[in-house]
């Protein structure tokens, strides 16, 4: 059996507007934000999905929680599904953060996390879906580093490759949970 994983990026939020990296602040969902977020509701207003799993930062929250109302869907919120800790620099410009994206795949951001630390916590997390969502199909609302994480770990893209040039934004990317997962090292 499988897991079929759905992955969406939370909605606009006024930092992305701004042009500011959130990581772990809570961030808000902009007037755009609380439109896509609507709009992921329409767009797949439930497509067979078992549950939702969202971070548990505000923006994410709200985006999962403005797309299903009402508990149309059950949503869980996971702490191991948080953006990249950038630690001194959260709430900083995000080219400076961009700049410093390969900088920090294994070196934690002073006062926050590494890339890495964030592909060891998409790990447990698939674990615990491969564990206990077989055969369903799970919605997952987080952040770009997590995107990545489930790209590297998922596909066997190179961290450093997705790093270096992020893949473009597009909503719903999909992806399989094998049976046999996990593998034997977070990588």
């Amino acid at each position: 059996m499988t897991v079929e994983i759905v992955y969406e990026t939370h909605s606009t939020t006024t930092d992305n507007e701004a042009g500011v990296a959130t990581g772990w602040l809570p961030g808000e969902l902009s007037d755009l934000g609380r439109r896509q977020a609507r709009e992921l509701g329409e767009r797949r207003p439930g497509d067979g999905f078992a549950a939702v799993f969202t971070s548990d930062l505000r923006r994410a929250v709200q985006t999962a929680r403005t797309a299903y109302p009402g508990g149309r869907l059950p949503i869980h919120q996971d702490i191991r599904l948080r953006e990249c800790d950038y630690g001194d620099l959260n709430g900083t410009p995000r080219p400076h953060i961009a700049a410093r994206r390969l900088q920090h795949i294994d070196v934690p951001f002073p006062g926050g996390q590494s890339y890495r630390q964030v592909v060891t916590a998409t790990h447990a997390f698939l674990h615990d879906l491969a564990t206990g969502w077989d055969g369903g199909r799970i919605l997952v609302i987080a952040h770009s580093a997590n995107q990545w994480a489930l790209e590297h770990l998922l596909t066997g893209t190179p961290l450093e490759a997705l790093l270096q040039a992020p893949p473009a934004w597009r909503p719903g990317r999909r992806y399989e949970l094998p049976g046999d997962w996990p593998p034997t090292a977070a990588g």
